[in-house]
């Protein structure tokens, strides 16, 4: 398969970027991540009326545009890039790909077009204190009564999880273990029994909650029980979405870096004109390359229906993780002393750079999964 993104893809990134260009700027972003919220209601209403956003993913039958994963991804590489904070990818990303790989017709038909119209936003609630992120990690206990589901457990490091109006959470039925009974459920973010908790984070730019169920009532998405390949094509089209994100923000740090060292003067001379600089910026151009080639891949993948999905998946986050970090310092580095400042800028996408890089797992994790998924001809 060979990827490039046509000349309406081109547009529409051009149309997204002179959005985020004007909605979130440094100074708006420093605003917001000081709020418990995260996000302005202002600009997440444009962007859904006036852009259509949060419909990008949802198929036209369920109210949404329709397009593909590729658009979603440039999307996704923007909103990295100016370090939007808004509710976006709990909503668009990790909602909408699980209603679409768990729900019924008739669940998808109820949920997803009042997400794509950005009337309500949605998370989903899947890792727990333990941190890990496969299916058999999953302790949060469904109980089956009648139709419905009473749910008793915790969920942490669920993105924008005490704002959620609609919570899409990964159980288990009482009595399974390992990757059997896995289940899909959807809960009022209101419901009577969630208590939420708003964690404190090094990256405040993307708001991360607790949420304890005590008891809450839940409607079952999809067959009880049967969730393990839902889930894990869930996980893997969220993980090749925030690679995506990942770059975008690789790329705006690499911008940074260059431009400052065309003005930043020593010895009488900028910067940029010393050969140590030189390599450094050689070596984040390279990292961000190959980061970019791997994140695209996996997008054009995604849309495909490529078999390699999972293992490409995984490629993608590892290789836009370690490139998003090491892009990061070195950014830091050519700034010098004011690259430490809290006036300076370049702390927050590091701190964006750091939390996406352990979110979904690890490099080293997602390394270990594509050697797993290779083997076994995934």
């Amino acid at each position: 398969m060979q990827f490039t993104f046509t000349g309406e893809q081109h547009q529409f990134r051009d149309v997204v970027k002179r959005f985020l260009r004007d909605k979130s700027p440094a100074t708006e972003v420093r605003r917001l991540m000081e709020t418990d919220e995260g996000f302005d209601p202002v600009v997440w209403k444009q962007l859904s009326e006036e852009l259509a956003l949060p419909a990008l993913p949802v198929p036209e039958i369920f109210g949404g545009a329709g397009f593909g994963f590729v658009e979603l991804s440039i999307v996704m590489e923007e909103m990295g890039r100016s370090l939007l904070c808004a509710p976006y990818f709990s909503s668009a990303v990790l909602a909408v790909s699980a209603i679409l790989n768990a729900g019924t017709e008739n669940q998808k038909q109820s949920l997803l077009p009042q997400i794509a119209s950005g009337s309500i936003r949605a998370t989903l609630a899947m890792t727990e204190s333990n941190g890990r992120w496969d299916a058999s990690a999953v302790e949060l206990v469904a109980q089956v009564e009648k139709d419905h589901f009473v749910l008793r457990g915790e969920k942490s490091f669920v993105v924008d999880g005490h704002t959620a109006d609609l919570l899409i959470v990964v159980a288990r039925l009482e009595g399974s273990e390992g990757d059997n009974g896995i289940s899909f459920c959807s809960v009022d973010g209101d419901a009577p029994g969630i208590e939420k908790t708003l964690l404190r984070t090094m990256d405040p730019t993307r708001k991360l909650a607790r949420l304890d169920f005590n008891g809450v009532r839940a409607q079952p998405l999809g067959e009880p029980g049967a969730g393990f390949h839902a889930l894990n094509k869930t996980l893997d089209q969220a993980a090749i979405a925030l690679s995506n994100e990942m770059v975008g923000g690789a790329q705006f740090l690499m911008d940074s870096a260059i431009e400052y060292s065309k003005i930043r003067v020593q010895f009488g001379r900028v910067i940029g004109s010393f050969q140590a600089i030189k390599h450094k910026c050689a070596d984040m151009l390279i990292q961000l390359e190959l980061a970019k080639s791997a994140a695209y891949y996996a997008a054009a993948a995604v849309d495909a229906g490529d078999s390699c999905l999972p293992a490409l998946a995984s490629m993608a986050k590892s290789a836009a993780s370690d490139a998003y970090m090491q892009i990061a310092a070195e950014c830091i580095q050519i700034h010098g002393g004011i690259g430490f400042t809290w006036d300076q800028d370049t702390h927050l996408w590091f701190k964006r750079a750091k939390s996406s890089e352990v979110f979904l797992g690890d490099p080293a994790y997602h390394r270990e999964l594509v050697m797993q998924r290779w083997e076994e001809g995934i």
